[in-house]
Formats: C-alpha cells, sequence, structure tokens
C-alpha cells in the first residue's frame, strides 16, 4: 500500500514468516494482489469500538453452518448471538461448543425477531435459502446468504428487489471471489497476459461423495428430532425421508445437486476475474456413474455456456466440469485461455504460461507448398525470406508468472471480512444479490437443462430466461 507504514510492513512480514507472497520469473508480476494481502491480514487485527461491534446469528447449523461461524468470529468486534437449526442434535452440538447459555431456536423466525442479532449466516437447505433471506430482510437483518442465492431462478428477482428495498448489506457466500488469488487472476487478464480470452475450461473432480451430499445420519434422526413438519413448509408436502433432510443436495425436490454446489463456484470465478453479466446459452448433461443411493441428482456433470462479445470482454466459451469419481484423486483448476498463453487458477495459485506467434505469418512445412512445382516452391520462398527477417519469423518468448499466496492466508476469512466492513461502513460488497443471481441462475439453468434434454436460453443483462 502506498500509504502503509514501515512499521505495519514488518508486523505484515512477521505475520507471514519466510513465506513469499509473490513468486515470479516475469517483472510484471506487480505487488498489487499482494498490497492487497497486507491490508486485509493487518485488518483482522484491527481495534474494533464497542459501537462497531455486530452481533451475528446463524440459521442452519451443519458443516457449512459451523465452517461459516468459524470463519466469521476471526473477524474483530462480531459477536454470536444466537442459532437456530430444525435438528436437534444440532441444537445440543451449539450449546456444547458455545456454551448452556447461548440462545437457541429450532424456528427461524424467533431468531429473527432479536432486536439484539443484527446480521445472519444462512447456511440450511437450498430450497430454504430464498425464503429465509426474504423474512430477514424485511426484519431489518443484513444477510450473508450460502450459495445459491436461490433455489429456483423465478426467485431471484424477488431477493433483488427486497435487498435494494431494505437498505441492508446482502452478501453471497462464495468466498473465492473475495481471495487474492482471484484478484491477481482479473489483474493478469484486464493486463493482456493472455491475449485475447477465447475460452475457459472449469474443472472441480473429487473421488468421494462425503461432503458432496453424503453425510452421516444420526441414530435418533426421525420426523420429530428434525421438524419434518417445518422443514416441509418450503416443500409442499413429502413423506419423512432422512435422506432428503440430511443427503439434501442429491434430491431435486431440496437441493441444487453438484450445479448449485460446484458449478457456481467456477461460475462465480469466472464471472468475477472476467467482468462478465454472464452466459447467452447454456447447455448440460449428467450421469449416475457409481453410487446407487437414491439419488435424482447426477455425480458426473459438464456444461457448455456461450458468452457474447461485450464491453466487459470478448466471446468466449465456458465448459464446465464435475466428476465426483474420478481417477486424478481431485482436483480443482480454472484454466483461462486466450491468443497469447493460459493463465491457471489452482485455489490461490495463480500461473500464467505463455505462447505468442511470432510477427511473421508463417510459410512452408504443412501447409501444401511441398506439392507446388520446384521452381514455384523457390520462387516463393525467396519472395518470403525477402519480406520477413529471421527474427520475424522466430515465436517471442516471454517469461511465465506464478503468483501463491501467503501461507494462512483465508479467502474464507477474507469473504466475511468483506461482509461486516460493508455493514460498519455501507459500502458496496463483491458478491451482491446482483452478481449472486448471475452465477446462480446459470447452474440452475443447467439442472434444467440436463432434466430437459435441452438449451437453455438466458438474457444476462435482464437476468430472464428467453426463448432463443
Amino acid at each position: 500500500m502506498k500509504n502503509q507504514s514501515e512499521s505495519s510492513r514488518r508486523r505484515f512480514l512477521q505475520h507471514i514468516g519466510a513465506t513469499s507472497l509473490v513468486a515470479a520469473s516475469s517483472p510484471f508480476a506487480s505487488l498489487a494482489a499482494q498490497q492487497k494481502a497486507e491490508e486485509r491480514i493487518l485488518s483482522y487485527s484491527k481495534p474494533i469500538s464497542a459501537g462497531e461491534k455486530i452481533r451475528l446469528g446463524v440459521i442452519g447449523f451443519g458443516v457449512q453452518g459451523h465452517f461459516d461461524l468459524a470463519s466469521a468470529l476471526k473477524v474483530p468486534g462480531v459477536e454470536l448471538a444466537g442459532i437456530c437449526d430444525l435438528y436437534t442434535g444440532r441444537i445440543e452440538n451449539a450449546k456444547e461448543m458455545y456454551g448452556k447459555d447461548l440462545y437457541t431456536t429450532r424456528n427461524y423466525q424467533e431468531l429473527l425477531d432479536r432486536a439484539d442479532i443484527d446480521a445472519v449466516i444462512i447456511a440450511t437447505h437450498d430450497v430454504w435459502h430464498a425464503r429465509i433471506t426474504l423474512d430477514a430482510l424485511a426484519k431489518g437483518k443484513h444477510v450473508y446468504c450460502e450459495k445459491p442465492m436461490v433455489y429456483k431462478i423465478d426467485e431471484g428477482h424477488k431477493v433483488i428487489q427486497a435487498q435494494q428495498k431494505s437498505g441492508k448489506i446482502l452478501m453471497v457466500g462464495s468466498q473465492r471471489v473475495s481471495s487474492i488469488g482471484l484478484a491477481k487472476a482479473k489483474e493478469l487478464l484486464a493486463a493482456g497476459e493472455i491475449g485475447k480470452l477465447n475460452m475457459v475450461n472449469a474443472v472441480y473432480d473429487r473421488q468421494s461423495s462425503i461432503g458432496a451430499w453424503e453425510y452421516t445420519i444420526p441414530k435418533d434422526a426421525d420426523a420429530i428430532t428434525t421438524d419434518w413438519g417445518r422443514f416441509i413448509e418450503a416443500t409442499g408436502k413429502m413423506e419423512y425421508d432422512s435422506k432428503k433432510f440430511f443427503w439434501w443436495r442429491a434430491f431435486k425436490e431440496v437441493g441444487t445437486g453438484v450445479a448449485g454446489d460446484l458449478f457456481i463456484h467456477l461460475l462465480s470465478g469466472t464471472h468475477f476475474v472476467t467482468n462478465s453479466n454472464g452466459p447467452k446459452t447454456i447447455f448440460s448433461t449428467g450421469q449416475f456413474s457409481h453410487w446407487n443411493d437414491g439419488r435424482n441428482l447426477p455425480d458426473v456433470m459438464s456444461g457448455v455456456m456461450q458468452y457474447g462479445d461485450t464491453p466487459e470482454h470478448p466471446a468466449f466459451q465456458l465448459t464446465l466440469q464435475v466428476n465426483f469419481i474420478s481417477g486424478t484423486g481431485g482436483q480443482e483448476v480454472t484454466r483461462f485461455i486466450g491468443s497469447e498463453g493460459v493463465m491457471d487458477v489452482k485455489g490461490n495459485t495463480i500461473t500464467v504460461k505463455h505462447s505468442l506467434l511470432p510477427e511473421a505469418p508463417g510459410f512452408g512445412g504443412y501447409d501444401s507448398v511441398f506439392t507446388f512445382s520446384k521452381k514455384m516452391q523457390d520462387e516463393m520462398t525467396a519472395e518470403y525470406n525477402a519480406k520477413w527477417s529471421e527474427s520475424q519469423k522466430k515465436r517471442r518468448l516471454k517469461d511465465d508468472i506464478v503468483f501463491r499466496a501467503p501461507d494462512g492466508y483465508s479467502e474464507h476469512v477474507d469473504h466475511f471480512t468483506n461482509f461486516f466492513d460493508a455493514i460498519r461502513n455501507q459500502k458496496p460488497v463483491v458478491e451482491d444479490a446482483t452478481f449472486g443471481f448471475r452465477a446462480a441462475a446459470p447452474a440452475l439453468a443447467c439442472n434444467e437443462s440436463y432434466l430437459q434434454k435441452k438449451i437453455i436460453h438466458w438474457d444476462p443483462i435482464a437476468m430472464k430466461l428467453t426463448k432463443g
């Protein structure tokens, strides 16, 4: 940071130890993202006045609710005020973790009614996201809603309008968009390091169903301990099914599958780096490759989306892949392909490899000249050599770039820091309702494409389905 004191810089260096933030063989690897990291990491220990404290409620205390709360509480000035979950065992777990005096409830409306709660984390089943978000905004609460922001595409505009009307902050939980890694990738793309973008290949593979849809079902699970009657208020009448409650992501009646879970990470990251509003056409296909466990949403899924030529970016194609039975053992990489190189985003490690064309257009080899008469070959070769020098015939060289975030860096904490900073200072968040919907809608459209076996047409500006 230009105005960062030397003492602050020393504190930052002490914080990350001997870890190098930027390791690059190219002088282009600027300090912009390093400075962002400095600012963020230093801000974690920034003193917070009593008037700036934020009291937080959590609605949905499953796996992501646990992770979200743990990250949120690392931000100075944030206090836990209450936890809501339908399953009684998670209420017990909340009191074991945070004390028997912690306010808990199985009715989220009761938590929203509390005047001592400023903001809520919504980490419930997908089918409840929009409904609870609307209710929370109406009660004057700031909202951190897990992705996808909505369960159905037609819920998106309602949430956007409610957020605008409320004047409250709404952050969607695709934490990668707050990372210094994606900030660096955005910088490198804008600087033209890979030339003109034409394709993005995004892959998120695993070799396990655990944590995707398969979660351990407790021994005491039944319609009473899960408050099934309240749960199906968002779904319509449905017979009790422990899998649909605890394995919710695997079932279209309550969840959004791998598309709503992982495609959306790939989409939000791509949109952030490219400044895109979204695709025009969406097509997806999927299959059941391994687990015979009653699911109705696939474990292997691919998508192809076409992005138009806009003031923000050139036309490009996005391919998406999620494979839960991948022999790779699991991988996550988004590759941005341009006319002069490729940029791989693997978490917060960014690698750019260049491949620049020579100035000369090329001649001979496989271009059919050898099929001409000897006289014609000699004549045309001489003309080419007279027009282009040897240096112009050679590929231009440019050093690769490698960027790494410091050890201990947390994009999850960064995302919550952004959320709470926005609440305190009434400034925009990186992933507001509009951004969240523009990532959610194409992901949800992938499910529709898969189920209907057709191309889905989308207006990324108006954020509406079209007939094409």
